[in-house]
């Protein structure tokens, strides 16, 4: 199993999105967790919306502080994804076994202005870049997640 945790800055959006799809597209050999640097509290509800619209559940999201993931009992991990350029550049906490890390850098969806239409058009279209790079990264496998 390689354990993965995804962070952003607010974990309501981009790194939520990575959580999910790795965990639904991993085949089980996979198990992808979120947080964030500066967690909002609460997941943004078009990044729900797009779960749905693609048939995700989107059960047990919630945003959450990558204080969580280097507490001794917190899951040990394998890779850490940062999905924003501002936790890319952040000191991260240290992380028990001193996980490989990747960055992989989208828009932010959540900055998106316009009508709802246009908001979840942003959310869609950041969903599709982070399923195109997730793949990529579980066919490469975790030995080769630099090559993404």
């Amino acid at each position: 199993m390689t354990n993965v945790l995804v962070l952003c800055t607010g974990n309501s959006a981009r790194s939520v999105l990575g959580e999910c799809l790795i965990n639904d597209l991993g085949g089980g050999t996979w198990k992808a967790y979120s947080a964030g640097s500066k967690p909002t509290g609460k997941v943004n509800p078009l990044s729900l919306e797009v779960l749905k619209e693609k048939g995700h559940s989107t059960d047990g999201f919630r945003s959450k502080s990558w204080d969580e993931f280097a507490l001794p009992d917190a899951p040990r991990m394998d890779l850490i994804i940062t999905v924003c350029d501002n936790a890319a550049g952040e000191v991260c906490p240290i992380w028990p076994g001193h996980p490989s890390k990747l960055h992989m850098g989208f828009p932010d969806p959540a900055a998106a202005e316009g009508t709802h239409e246009e908001r979840l058009a942003a959310f869609r279209a950041v969903y599709a870049m982070i399923e195109a790079k997730i793949r990529r990264l579980i066919e490469l496998g975790p030995e080769r997640a630099s090559e993404v």
